[in-house]
């Protein structure tokens, strides 16, 4: 039930902030089953984990959802209506995603903030073949995304950076126009080595993070890990970095241009797709106890 309705808000937020591309390479709705907004690249994929820790993952999952459910989605119905109103009020400006953006970073800084000591306890608890096999499977993600993302034409990943965009807007917007399919081009050639700097990013993050994973049985691991899950901007490249600042601008423009490009057929839709999100949360059994 919760991934089901927890996807909805993953594309709201690539909507609003496609600007956040680590959040746009990742899976929103994973956030509450695999510790996945906390990991920038999902933990679940790399950790093998035994019956014994599966079972004490699954029990303390529970009370993360339930505090989850409890605290934080009231505050989410009044982000996805100060977002409807954008939309309404055809104030969709850089500032305003500027805004609805930092509120979201927040968000998810407090659901990481609640869940590192759990996420510190499950890591202590792996053995050093799983290590082993975690570095492994970082190294193998690594190459995999090299060769589907970067070791390709430039023309083709321009392409599918621009198809990838346009499967995301399209359930919001409906079917777009050739004025917007030619603008979200635009935005994509403007992003050049997007594919190659972000995976490099990554890559820098796991040397880091395996890193933190040698030093699991002692006091400091917890604050190196809190840093990593809570803090992961201070550890990015310092190319990454630039690219992002530039790359953020870039598609807060775009969404401002889609919406200023946009029929009316097309903002009813985007209304009417606001509205069913946020009836969705509404309905979930914990805000009506």
């Amino acid at each position: 039930m919760y991934a089901s309705l927890y996807k909805p808000l993953r594309s709201l937020l690539l909507l609003v902030m496609a600007a956040l591309l680590v959040l746009a390479c990742n899976r929103i709705d994973l956030a509450y089953r695999n510790l996945d907004v906390l990991v920038p690249w999902s933990l679940n994929d790399y950790l093998n984990m035994n019956r014994q820790q599966k079972t004490w993952f699954d029990q303390r999952l529970k009370q993360h959802l339930a505090w989850h459910c409890r605290t934080q989605l009231p505050g989410y119905l009044n982000w996805i209506d100060e977002v409807r109103q954008m939309v309404a009020n055809n104030q969709v400006t850089d500032q305003q995603l500027q805004r609805r953006t930092q509120e979201a970073k927040q968000a998810i800084a407090r659901v990481a903030d609640q869940i590192t000591p759990s996420a510190a306890q499950l890591l202590r608890a792996m053995d050093d073949e799983q290590v082993r096999e975690m570095r492994q499977a970082f190294s193998e993600d690594i190459s995999e995304r090299q060769a589907r993302y970067v070791k390709t034409p430039m023309a083709r990943q321009i392409q599918a950076r621009a198809e990838r965009m346009e499967k995301r807007l399209s359930p919001w917007f409906g079917e777009l126009s050739p004025q917007q399919q030619v603008r979200i081009m635009a935005w994509s050639q403007s992003l050049g080595e997007q594919n190659r700097e972000s995976i490099a990013n990554r890559a820098n993050w796991q040397a880091h993070f395996s890193a933190a994973l040698e030093q699991r049985k002692t006091d400091s691991f917890e604050p190196r890990l809190g840093q990593l899950l809570k803090n992961r901007e201070s550890l990015w490249t310092p190319e990454y970095r630039q690219f992002y600042q530039r790359s953020e601008q870039a598609t807060r423009q775009l969404l401002v241009d889609l919406m200023t490009q946009s029929s009316d057929r097309q903002r009813q839709h985007l209304e009417q797709k606001l509205d069913q999100v946020r009836k969705d949360f509404s309905e979930m059994k914990c805000m009506k106890g």
